[in-house]
């Protein structure tokens, strides 16, 4: 066996054959792969084995078109073949709210190039004739939609790579993985010691285990699934062509044709985790045992659905585990705190996914990055805080809702509260709505007065509409607080802490007591960061961005970080509140010995305020006069009094999420990850007027930029006036031109102090003008739309300087 390579890859699932076809494919030959027992031991040898592009991220469903494509060339690679069957699907709604979502997510199909459609009961009636249509309103088509061969698919990927140069130990069972002082591993074998530059682990079913062996833990469980394949049926093999797929989200249940019967899976409610403790090294092939009482409720409402599935016979039952991730998605990339670590688990939809994640992750490693967000999948998208007693609740939630609607507000139960700030408890009494969001609980409004207690979910404006126009009222007309913990902050310490980030950072490194605004640009010039960024001193620096980004942020400063430089998250050691409206300053002012005034917008200082030292910044994403107010969550609480009884002359009012993302809109800022994520570049959407060009340091990122500054981007982000009645952009819409989809939208909502529907989305170059007219397709409607410079609200900004 060699000693030496350059990549390891641990597991010969379909995921684990794919990064090693994709790593060769991109160029790296000398790659190899260990496999315990067989290729395809574990989950991909009794997969269903379908495949589908549906998926509510766009850049999952991009991927898992990837995949789909891929498997021609595969085929023609190798001589082997992966036993496609093209069949179409239909996906089922049975529900006005199911029949919303499959129309909003044909609707972002539009601008993705997939050909799907909207059909009618109808036409269902044709495609899939074994369906009882009773109660059916329509469904969405996919011609894509098929199934394969999962073994000969997994050795197609194995040939692929072999011919590339790629070597594949099976009966290879990995014991440790153990880091030299260089980042270089030695992966110790029950064959010898292979010393590696780079370990993936593509362990599956083992992968919780494998990660152990390197200090780690990942975020996934396996979970029992049951399909069931029957017998002849006269209805199937007398037809002629092959019957498609049919999803049925309302019976949990997918079916296609398998041979002359049917296959018919269910994601059943009555779902059990499985190997709780670790999975056991000797399940290989192995099936569990039969539990259809687990499944007899799906089974009951799948006979109704497809009546022949009464009088066939049951073949075969299969039941095995396969993993998923707390959000369903796979865990991909460099993992957090380790050095030519990665990671390739929880793809539980390895024939719909597995494609996809093999080239990016071969991107991240060869290319330093990928072509497209991997928010979705990334590995740091969980962080440190999350817990097994976490992951199993939230994986058993992920999998009952597998089939469930997805609503763009809907606030899932499992597993909370689990972490909460000092103000848990005051927020609760005050009436708080709670959201969560990278674990934390996070107020999206206070109900007040008989304002409901729960927002129900729905693709149009909620129930909790009232209550964010009240919060929204005052903060324009007296002074809103709401917590500053869901922000995610670090401190940027030592002798070269100004020259890193004029290194790291694309924007201007402000002076002592300034703060600054500036976007972080990975080497292709795409935007990965969107920073507040203030000097304390010239040896110390506080960076402020997104809460659910901390992993992924801190990962990155690792990987760059120089001598003289101490990067330290603080997004827990420090919490605070923002107050913002008009009495903002008076409210401060009453809170402090110091001299309020002399703070002027982009100001940052130290200051005591009540009993606690703070750090004040001067600056608001609520568009308003406002103040960020940090301090230590020990002293959060009496901050909060000082603070709350200070404002009461002035009305003060708690607001939550809800109220800061209609206030945002008010002067028309962006989000991350909608308006500014890896997808987009400074060039496309603005925040090139952030970058200061002049400095002399080479940031990360320069020389894509300054091409893209000289060459003007083919698209603009640009902001929109919507009408519509009562449903607002989400995101993803796509925007029509004369009768053509020429963008889509990445946000959007209702100002409740402007009364109307604002969105922003991307618009060809040409296009990009102050009052081009346009449609923007919401659930099935085309809303008339105007290309906006400004809403009217406060425009030359002296409202946020007063």
């Amino acid at each position: 066996m060699k000693t030496t390579t350059r990549v390891v890859v641990i597991g010969g699932g379909v995921v684990g054959c794919s990064v090693l076809y994709h790593l060769t494919k991109l160029g790296w030959s000398d790659v190899m792969l260990l496999e315990r027992s067989e290729l395809t031991s574990g989950s991909t040898w009794h997969a269903a084995g379908g495949f589908h592009t549906l998926n509510g991220d766009t850049n999952m469903a991009a991927l898992q078109g990837y995949t789909i494509r891929l498997y021609r060339e595969l085929e023609q690679i190798t001589g082997m073949s992966c036993g496609l069957h093209h069949v179409g699907g239909v996906t089922l709604a049975d529900t006005q709210d199911r029949f919303d979502m499959l129309v909003a997510e044909r609707a972002k199909h539009r601008h993705m190039g997939l050909d799907t459609r909207i059909v009618t009961p109808d036409e269902i009636r044709d495609i899939a004739p074994v369906t009882n249509l009773e109660g059916i309103i329509g469904a969405l088509y996919d011609p894509l939609d098929g199934h394969l061969d999962p073994s000969g698919t997994t050795h197609a990927y194995a040939r692929a790579a072999k011919m590339a140069g790629a070597l594949i130990e099976t009966h290879c069972m990995v014991r440790e993985t153990n880091q030299r002082g260089d980042g270089t591993w030695d992966v110790v074998t029950d064959k010898g010691t292979i010393h590696a530059e780079h370990v993936v682990n593509a362990a599956g079913l083992w992968a919780r285990e494998v990660a152990a062996m390197a200090g780690v833990y990942l975020p996934l469980h396996p979970m029992e699934h049951h399909y069931i394949v029957t017998d002849d049926i006269p209805e199937i093999y007398q037809r002629p062509s092959e019957h498609p797929h049919v999803m049925d989200p309302a019976g949990e249940s997918y079916l296609r044709q398998e041979g002359r019967g049917l296959c018919i899976g269910f994601y059943e409610q009555r779902a059990k985790p499985w190997a709780v403790n670790g999975t056991p090294w000797s399940f290989g092939h192995e099936l569990l045992p039969d539990d259809l009482d687990k499944i007899s409720d799906s089974i009951e409402f799948a006979y109704r659905r497809f009546p022949v599935l009464a009088t066939a016979g049951v073949k075969n039952v299969i039941h095995g585990p396969f993993t998923f991730a707390p959000d369903g998605n796979p865990l991909v990339g460099p993992v957090p705190g380790l050095r030519n670590y990665w990671s390739a688990c929880a793809v539980m939809a390895g024939f719909s996914q597995g494609g996809g994640v093999g080239l990016m992750l071969a991107q991240w490693m060869i290319e330093g990055e990928c072509e497209r967000d991997t928010t979705a999948l990334d590995v740091a998208r969980f962080g440190s805080w999350i817990t097994p007693g976490y992951t199993r609740p939230k994986v058993i939630e992920n999998y009952q809702k597998r089939f469930s609607v997805s609503y763009p507000n809907e606030e899932l139960p499992a597993a909370r509260p689990f972490r909460t700030t000092p103000m848990y408890d005051i927020f609760s009494d005050l009436g708080a709505v709670w959201g969560q969001q990278y674990g934390l609980e996070v107020a999206n409004y206070f109900a007040q007065g008989g304002e409901p207690t729960f927002e129900t979910p729905s693709f149009r404006r909620s129930n909790a509409f009232q209550a964010t126009a009240r919060e929204v009222k005052a903060v324009r007309q007296s002074v809103g607080i709401n917590e500053l913990q869901n922000f995610g902050k670090y401190l940027v310490t030592g002798p070269n802490a100004r020259s890193w980030l004029n290194t790291i950072m694309a924007g201007r490194v402000p002076k002592p007591g300034r703060i600054s605004l500036s976007p972080m640009l990975a080497p292709s010039g795409r935007i990965i960061g969107d920073f507040t960024i203030s000097c304390l001193s010239e040896r110390e620096f506080r960076l402020t961005a997104s809460y659910s980004a901390q992993a992924y942020h801190l990962r990155w400063f690792m990987q760059n970080i120089k001598d003289g430089v101490e990067v330290t998250n603080i997004s827990d050691l420090s919490t605070g509140f923002q107050i913002a409206g008009p009495k903002a300053k008076e409210v401060l002012q009453a809170c402090t010995l110091s001299d309020v005034s002399t703070l002027r917008f982009l100001d940052v200082a130290r200051m005591t305020i009540g009993n606690a030292d703070c750090i004040v910044q001067r600056v608001s994403y609520t568009g308003d006069l406002g103040y960020e107010i940090y301090t230590d969550p020990m002293a959060q609480r009496s901050l909060w009094w000082t603070l709350w009884q200070a404002g009461q002359p002035h009305d003060m009012h708690p607001f939550g999420m809800r109220a800061m993302m209609s206030l945002r809109l008010d002067r028309l800022f962006g989000s991350w990850l909608r308006e500014y994520s890896p997808d987009y570049t400074p060039a496309e959407t603005g925040l090139d007027r952030f970058i200061q060009w002049s400095k002399p340091e080479a940031f990360i990122g320069r020389t894509a930029a300054e091409t893209a500054r000289t060459t003007p981007p083919n698209r603009k982000l640009c902001a929109f006036e919507v009408t519509t009645t009562d449903a607002d952009v989400q995101a993803y819409e796509p925007i029509w031109h004369d009768g053509t989809v020429v963008g889509f939208c990445t946000s959007g909502g209702y100002s409740h102090h402007l009364h109307k529907s604002l969105a922003f989305g991307f618009l060809p170059t040409a296009l990009a003008c102050p009052g081009t007219t346009a449609e923007i397709e919401i659930l099935g409607q085309m809303c008339p739309a105007t290309v906006l410079t400004d809403t009217g609200f406060d425009p030359d900004g002296s409202a946020l300087r007063a």
